[in-house]
């Protein structure tokens, strides 16, 4: 599985085509940030008027290239229950939720092993569930459904759904300390992910890099991601 695994905001279907062209042979998983307007903002697409559902990210087999890549969808919708059989249904194998964004958690997570057989660590090729904290988040919230994840997904920017927010370096020190706590668990960080905090990151035993603005303002992606393989090779990462 990659360590550095880009991830797109989409705008429309064409962008994410072009993105996803952009990197095609060169990952084996995308991250696909679907922002709804209301939990975060702004609406990324398919939920930009005028509103497509997300039934609509799929092709007749599946999520658009699906097979050349793995997804990952990052849930930054309110009750995400409601949405998230529709992005499994498409092809998503890899879901993370915000735990911020739902009042019904538990529930959530009782239902992705009652209809979808999720059960952490079984089948993560399959579908694997990841929970995303907010940097202002306490990490305590995490705690009790940490035996229900597969990986916790540490936000490095205040403001979620935007590419190109400045990294807050705050959530060193809650990586270094969940870390010391949960040698096991692992982890990934979106937001803020680039050349220039990519060593501190991986030195903290962050397992997977998501990274946004840094790589498509790059003038060349293929560059750009081998810049970051250097750094996990020098660097090393956490197991």
């Amino acid at each position: 599985m990659s360590v550095v695994v880009p991830t797109i905001l989409t705008s429309s279907r064409q962008d994410l085509i072009e993105k996803l062209g952009r990197v095609e042979g060169l990952v084996d998983t995308v991250q696909i940030d679907a922002v709804d307007g209301r939990f975060a903002s702004p609406a990324t697409w398919p939920y930009t008027p005028p509103k497509d559902d997300a039934p609509e990210l799929a092709e007749p087999n599946g999520l658009l290239a699906l097979g050349r890549f793995r997804y990952e969808a990052d849930l930054m919708v309110a009750d995400p229950e409601e949405s998230i059989g529709t992005w499994i249904a498409a092809g998503a194998t890899r879901i993370v939720v915000h735990v911020e964004s739902t009042d019904y958690l538990p529930r959530l997570i009782d239902d992705l092993a009652h209809r979808f057989g999720h059960d952490k660590g079984f089948a993560p090729d399959l579908l694997a569930l990841g929970l995303s904290i907010g940097i202002e988040t306490d990490t305590a919230l995490l705690e009790q459904y940490l035996e229900s994840a597969d990986f916790v997904q540490f936000m490095g920017i205040k403001t979620i759904g935007r590419q190109g927010e400045p990294f807050d370096r705050r959530v060193l020190e809650k990586i270094k300390a969940f870390r010391a706590k949960h040698p096991s668990v692992p982890i990934q960080v979106d937001g803020g992910v680039s050349l220039a905090t990519a060593p501190d990151l991986l030195s903290l035993g962050v397992n997977r890099l998501i990274v946004g603005s840094d790589l498509w303002k790059a003038e060349n992606v293929e560059e750009e991601l081998q810049r970051f393989q250097e750094l996990v090779e020098r660097y090393g990462t956490y197991s």
